[in-house]
């Protein structure tokens, strides 16, 4: 008995059929099979010795199918997957064979499928399937290559274990490491796969493939023709992703990508539209290797054709809008250069999906369905007249409003940040912003947001939006362990961003912690031999769950110790604490727009100090109390990902005050030191001289200052420089019981992107800040807290007096402020931001800067010229689970103040900081 295939084999005319339908699909290798069965009228004519003959067409009832061969399946499922059951009629030849053959070939598991007809008895039919399992894949070697990169071309192509192995797997691997590798400059890469037996396992195999990337082609020169009115550096400038090599190029590197390099020869063109040369083309263009076929050398042929300009602009189908305000939106003018990209954006901009076009200013007014085409209409000698044709179309509505992919976060929270609502007309532009504020949020992948247009009814005028979304991790942690001033220091960090108080006493909530409301709560303990401190906050960024309401609140204690210079040192009889407390309010407002948030909030701290003498504080006994009263006002519009924005913009000025406490206590603060001890005076004077290795003495009220013959000071009635000491403090206590003071600070803070899209842009940030701290009384003075401390990381480094550090790379932490801290700061500052990677389980990218800044003591000695000047890199990972960690390397190109030379290079690590 032979198969049907093997009759069809003896046909020389239907061996051609069957090669041209084998080309259909690498699934199936005998899909001669279905030829066999559709051409049966030829088939069945042939006749041999163990053949069943078929003079024509007939129908049978399927009595048995029987499955024969080595496969890891079930017979009956096999059988079932076919199509084909017991009792069912069919034709041989027919339809039905043909068709089980497809069904089974596409589902991408078999080789080889094979009919064959075993018997016959009247009206039924005998018939057995012959296949061949394709092997799985057991284990896959990768040559050429380092092992490092091997994991990533396995996840990416899906070679794992148990993977059916069948010419399409082959071929896609194959193509998609060659085009990765081309990619990255490697334009000769070949890759070769291979597959064996596996003769430990049944039917596996295991895979080589081997990887030729050759040498990494860069592109030696660029040379263009026909270029007259452009030189060549200017069209190698217009090619955003082809360049030549230029060792001074840092972030673009030179290699040739055959889709990037068809744009840019569209943007050689674009280059010569915007100049009014709308007849440019590009003839002729070659790649190919130098001389040496070591690089690849580019040649362009241009042709430039005549300059134009615009000639009469007419708008035609516009009735909701009049003819003034489109023009004003187009912005051009008769007798303007032709420009056809600028008439493209000024019509439809899709670089920017809330740019000011025409577009938008339809579909932001609710016609969505609006169609704006422009149309030349005339042209002569250089001067073309255009139509811009407006279709309106139906004003449109929001109908039903859904998100997906929201397994944590409760849909409430989600919700209330829509600016798209049923039946609400629709508006791009509240679209756009919904997503920035679904990003902004910091639950979900910004990157991955996608509001999907469903059920488009234009003769309803209604359209339904589902935001798809990505939830990422958003609790993170800080477990960190080092040495530090002399001892171990150690900190754990639990900041909980999606936190559900609500369901705090629901045990079945807890997966591990209730979550999903929105709420922010962060718990933060650190501890060395010298010190300790505890901190606990919470906020409710939607107070009453109906307004955009922020309520926060914040408890913490430090308790520090006389520290000398080692852990054995350290002396728990003297001791500094703080308790602080802070309950604030913010509320996002309408007026100018929603972008501005006012804020206020009460803080108290009470500094308690225990025989504790330091440089820092004039009292070493008693208690200083904070209560102060911010107030603040800040714009926030910066883009979708608050990780990495590339645009927008934060501006925020702040006041702190403390009650003028000097108006109505009744002290003469600036006779207190008189009043209370006459000898402070001398306590500080420049003439008293303490006699070496002894305490020199100071005169009493009413006393005089006598000379002895050699020229010495003596007093006749003294009193210790301990007293005197003991004197001033008392003073200090008295005058800093209660800290009065006010503090004013500023921050205005861009992104720009220079280049390229969301995920790799180039973004330039600029940054500039300042601080000021004054008293409302001169007699009583500036308090010794609250002080800024400029220079380094921007790290608080453990200091418990209500100081502000203030980041600026490339000097020693804290080192551009003299020892008590100034009182008026300023820095600005120019980062360059590039991303490596932007995706939810780690956003990373790599900066370099310019920064400059200094601190005064007084307002006096402000110069916002004199500054302290750096420069360096570096880079930055966020991890949903640990926050922000990176590293700098910056260059200090002025002395730290008291020193004469540069101070040069300094390394930061930089943990937690917000971005």
């Amino acid at each position: 008995m032979k198969p049907l295939l093997a009759i069809r084999k003896e046909n020389e005319d239907l061996e051609k059929q069957v090669n041209k339908l084998n080309k259909i699909s690498v699934q199936i290798t005998p899909l001669k099979i279905v030829l066999t069965i559709l051409l049966f009228g030829t088939i069945f004519q042939l006749q041999a010795q163990d053949r069943i003959p078929f003079d024509q067409a007939k129908k049978y009832i399927l009595a048995d199918v029987k499955v024969n061969g080595k496969i890891s399946y079930n017979q009956q499922t096999v059988v079932t997957f076919s199509g084909l059951e017991k009792g069912q009629e069919i034709t041989v030849p027919g339809e039905e064979i043909s068709n089980a053959i497809k069904k089974l070939g596409k589902l991408g598991l078999f080789s080889d499928i094979d009919f064959y007809v075993t018997k016959t008895e009247g009206d039924s039919i005998w018939m057995d399937l012959d296949i061949v399992e394709l092997p799985k894949l057991s284990e896959v070697k990768f040559q050429g290559v380092k092992k490092s990169k091997t994991e990533g071309l396995i996840k990416d192509n899906g070679l794992t274990k148990g993977k059916i192995v069948n010419e399409n797997l082959i071929t896609t691997t194959k193509n998609y490491i060659e085009n990765k590798y081309k990619k990255d400059g490697f334009y000769s890469t070949k890759v070769f796969i291979t597959t064996i037996p596996d003769t430990t396992e049944g039917n596996q195999v295991k895979m080589l493939v081997n990887i030729d990337k050759g040498d990494k082609l860069k592109i030696s020169k660029i040379t263009f023709e026909g270029n007259e009115k452009f030189s060549d550096a200017k069209l190698r400038k217009a090619m955003k992703n082809t360049k030549q090599i230029n060792p001074i190029r840092i972030f673009k590197a030179s290699k040739f990508i055959k889709d990037k390099y068809n744009e840019d020869l569209t943007t050689i063109i674009d280059k010569y539209k915007e100049k009014g040369y709308r007849d440019a083309r590009v003839v002729k263009d070659s790649v190919f290797l130098n001389a040496k076929k070591t690089k690849l050398a580019i040649n362009v042929k241009v042709e430039e054709g005549d300059k134009y300009h615009f000639g009469n602009i007419k708008f035609l189908g516009n009735s909701v809008y009049s003819d003034q305000l489109l023009s004003r939106v187009l912005g051009i003018k008769k007798g303007d250069v032709y420009n056809g990209v600028l008439l493209q954006k000024r019509i439809a901009d899709k670089t920017k999906p809330d740019a000011d076009d025409i577009t938008n200013l339809y579909q932001n007014n609710g016609y969505l369905f609006s169609n704006i085409n422009a149309v030349e209409v005339k042209t002569a000698n250089d001067t073309i007249d255009f139509e811009i044709r407006v279709t309106e179309g139906p004003i449109a509505y929001f109908n039903n409003i859904t998100v997906v992919g929201n397994d944590k976060t409760n849909d409430r929270v989600i919700y209330r940040e829509l600016r798209t609502q049923p039946g609400q007309k629709y508006s791009k532009e509240d679209l756009v912003r919904t997503i920035r504020e679904i990003g902004q949020l910091g639950f979900f992948d910004p990157e991955a947001i996608d509001p999907k247009f469903k059920n488009v009814d234009p003769a309803a005028g209604t359209v339904d939006i589902e935001y798809n979304v990505v939830e990422k991790g958003s609790s993170q942690i800080e477990l960190q362990g080092g040495y530090g001033g002399g001892g171990f220091i150690g900190t754990l960090g639990l900041s909980f961003n999606n936190f559900s108080a609500r369901n705090m006493f629901k045990k079945e909530a807890y997966k591990p912690l209730p979550m999903g409301d929105g709420q922010k709560v962060a718990l933060r303990l650190q501890a060395s031999s010298y010190f300790q401190t505890y901190s606990l906050s919470f906020s409710e960024p939607w107070l009453g769950g109906k307004k955009p309401i922020q309520f926060s609140s914040s408890i913490s204690h430090s308790k520090q110790f006389l520290y000398t210079g080692s852990a054995s040192s350290v002396d728990k009889s003297k001791s500094f604490n703080i308790t602080s407390l802070s309950v604030g309010i913010a509320k996002r407002l309408t007026i100018p727009d929603d972008y501005f948030v006012f804020s206020s909030s009460v803080s108290f701290q009470y500094y308690d100090l225990h025989n504790y003498n330091t440089g820092l504080f004039t009292f070493g006994d008693g208690a200083s109390r904070n209560l102060a009263y911010t107030v603040g006002l800040s714009r926030n519009n910066k883009g979708v990902n608050p990780i990495f924005p590339t645009s927008g913009s934060e501006f925020s000025i702040s006041a702190k005050f403390t009650l003028p406490y000097s108006l109505f206590n009744g002290v003469d603060y600036g006779n207190l030191e008189n009043q209370e001890s006459y000898k402070l005076k001398y306590a500080t004077d420049a003439g008293y001289t303490i006699a070496a290795n002894s305490i020199g003495e100071l005169p009493a009220p009413g006393d005089y200052l006598k000379e002895t013959t050699t020229g010495s000071k003596i007093y006749e009635k003294a009193y210790t420089y301990t007293e005197a000491t003991a004197d001033r403090s008392k003073v200090d206590q008295e005058k800093f019981k209660w800290l009065e003071y006010y503090k004013i600070k500023f921050k205005a803070d861009w992104y720009t992107k220079l280049a390229g899209g969301q995920s790799k842009a180039l973004v330039l940030r600029t940054l500039a800040e300042f601080g000021y701290l004054g008293a409302y009384n001169s007699g009583r003075g500036l308090v010794p807290f609250e002080r800024f401390y400029l220079g380094g990381d921007g790290l608080a480094n453990f200091s418990l007096d209500g100081r502000e550090v203030i980041q600026l790379r490339g000097y020693p932490n804290q080192s551009l402020s003299s020892t008590d801290g100034g009182t008026v700061y300023n820095k600005f500052s120019m980062e360059l931001r590039y991303p490596l990677t932007l995706k939810a389980a780690a956003s990373i990218y790599a900066l370099t800067f310019v920064e400059a800044g200094a601190s005064y003591d007084t307002f006096k000695e402000y110069n916002p010229f004199v500054l302290q000047r750096s420069a360096g890199f570096g880079i930055r990972i966020f991890m949903p689970a640990f926050g922000l960690l990176g590293i700098d390397f910056a260059h200090g190109f002025d002395a730290v103040p008291g020193l004469t030379e540069k101070n040069g290079w300094e390394t930061h690590f930089i943990i937690g900081q917000q971005f």
